[in-house]
């Protein structure tokens, strides 16, 4: 009688013990936010100056929205990732001028054809932002062979994060990477992630911008050179 009872107090405890590794856990946040610090790869770019310093993503229901400001606000752009309708809608605001970018799945990854590069997995792991990410090395197939490290953790719950950019084929949150557009090489670390209510209509295209073609936006970019 005495063992049954032992054996029955250890089955509860063991229950209790497994049951509160499965809830509460803080790291696997579907809905918030991460900040992350920017910073240029090749400082001499003309369009150094008007980089950001840091860029925040916040994210809900598996849809991103990437956003990076400069001088003071007065030049702000963000991407915006849906996975479920395959679009990544670009937006940009200078002073007043406001423009529109929706790209399909097709259009998309026509652009990451350009993007070529050679994954190599490693073992190395690296904790950044409170979360343990996985490495990754990236060899370019570029003129100059251009070489860095992508670490990227599985502990958030996003689905398909990165259909959007070059590093489709990574399945995990980017939590330190570099990325090129408009011929501009950037640096992203992730420096807190924040589990927050995100308003739905961050996601939503916003009535006051006006749509543009890729050409109309690759040509205004490079005009603020």
């Amino acid at each position: 009688m005495k063992k049954r009872l032992l054996q029955s107090f250890a089955g509860i405890f063991l229950i209790l013990i497994l049951g509160s590794c499965g809830q509460g856990n803080d790291k696997a946040v579907d809905e918030g936010s991460i900040e992350y610090t920017a910073t240029v790869v090749d400082q001499n770019n003309p369009m150094a100056t008007l980089a950001p310093s840091k860029m925040i993503i916040k994210f809900k229901h598996n849809k991103s929205c990437a956003e990076m400001s400069a001088g003071m606000g007065l030049f702000v752009t963000a991407f915006v990732s849906d996975p479920e309708k395959k679009t990544l809608t670009q937006l940009v605001k200078l002073l007043t001028k406001k423009f529109s970018l929706v790209q399909n799945a097709t259009e998309i990854a026509k652009e990451n054809e350009a993007y070529k590069f050679e994954l190599t997995p490693l073992k190395e792991t690296k904790v950044i932002a409170g979360y343990k990410c996985q490495k990754v090395h990236v060899k370019m197939a570029d003129e100059f062979q251009t070489e860095f490290d992508v670490f990227y953790t599985n502990e958030l719950s996003i689905e398909n994060p990165n259909f959007a950019n070059p590093f489709y084929m990574i399945d995990g949150v980017l939590m330190e990477y570099q990325m090129k557009k408009f011929g501009l090489e950037m640096k992203f670390t992730a420096k807190t992630v924040k589990k927050e209510a995100i308003d739905d209509a961050t996601f939503e295209l916003p009535a006051d911008y006006k749509a543009i073609s890729a050409k109309e936006m690759a040509e205004f970019i490079a005009s603020l050179q």
